[in-house]
């Protein structure tokens, strides 16, 4: 990698750098836009003790989860537990430690991050068990609630297609929590399923702009869906 060239070769080069106890923040929605591979390297490098930032852990056998099953997770800042027996399992039993977060606030926390802004105040929460020990201040008669920005160590995002610089395109409803993920990362790692030169996107239809991008690699992806509904035509 040299000059404003992004791409690595080895998912190892990727995540180089990874160590125990590290904040990771990964973009995705389930198991929609999810850096699957990312993922697998975290699992293969049997990083311990961690602290994941999502919306929420996969499913039992996929994404974030196979980070459960290895137990490699200490803590999890999620919006809903899913479809995710493991999650639920160690949740219940304290083995581990659960921040929910209403899903607004968590992409508000994470882009709140991304642009240097420590806290911010929401209407989201107050009220409810969301609100204990945090601040709360009045603004044209409504309560609102003190909420710290998240930043981590780590940010692994899936993008749709990217140049060698790193300027990202989301697709559909995989963008979801990506964009602010993206931005909240000391480090981000982006994998992208198609990498052009530089010149070849349209200004315009750039959701991400390269500057938030460390490291970028393509993948191959299996995209499982989670739940496959049909009905007889």
């Amino acid at each position: 990698m040299s000059g404003f060239n992004k791409v690595v070769s080895t998912y190892q080069e990727a995540m180089l750098g990874l160590e125990d106890g590290m904040t990771v923040i990964a973009g995705g929605f389930g198991l929609c836009g999810i850096p699957e591979n990312l993922i697998q390297e975290i699992a293969n490098k049997k990083t311990q003790n961690l602290t994941l930032v999502s919306n929420n852990c996969g499913t039992t056998h996929y994404g974030l989860g196979v980070l459960l099953v290895n137990k490699q997770i200490r803590k999890m800042v999620a919006s809903y537990v899913g479809e995710n027996e493991v999650f639920e399992s160690q949740m219940m039993s304290g083995e581990l430690e659960v921040e929910l977060t209403p899903q607004g606030t968590l992409a508000e926390k994470m882009r709140a991050g991304g642009a240097g802004i420590p806290a911010f105040f929401t209407a989201t929460g107050y009220g409810t068990p969301v609100a204990e020990g945090k601040e709360v201040k009045m603004f044209d008669g409504r309560n609102y609630i003190l909420e710290e920005s998240i930043t981590g160590d780590f940010a692994i995002v899936k993008a749709w297609k990217a140049d060698t610089f790193g300027n990202l395109v989301y697709r559909k409803t995989a963008r979801n929590f990506n964009p602010m993920a993206a931005t909240a990362g000391k480090i981000t790692v982006v994998e992208v399923e198609e990498i052009v030169e530089p010149g070849q996107l349209d200004p315009d239809e750039i959701h991400t702009p390269g500057i938030y991008v460390d490291r970028l690699i393509k993948g191959q992806f299996e995209k499982h869906i989670e739940q496959r509904t049909t009905r007889d035509c």
